[in-house]
């Protein structure tokens, strides 16, 4: 995604450092950028992306994981397909 918008140069283009491609809704969720891994049949593509700088990718995946462990949240679904240990984010 952010190749297609920022250029196949936009890890590096930077001077202040390099940057990774974050997505929103996170990938590790079974909405947005991680939905169609999970889900085949949902559209492709139903995210946001944007470039940032990747250290601090690295700490928003290390606190997200901390999150899910710490609050034992689980993906998977029920025998009837219902999504088990659901949760809402709340943007103020």
């Amino acid at each position: 995604m952010c190749v297609t918008y920022w250029g196949k140069d936009y890890a590096t283009s930077d001077p202040a450092g390099p940057r990774e491609c974050d997505e929103y809704p996170f990938a590790s969720t079974y909405e947005g950028a991680g939905q169609h891994s999970k889900e085949p049949s949902a559209p492709k593509g139903n995210f946001s992306a944007h470039p940032i700088p990747k250290a601090q990718n690295k700490a928003g995946g290390t606190i997200l994981a901390l999150f899910y462990d710490k609050n034992r949240i689980l993906h998977g679904r029920d025998s009837k397909r219902k999504e088990v240990d659901a949760y809402v984010m709340a943007i103020d």
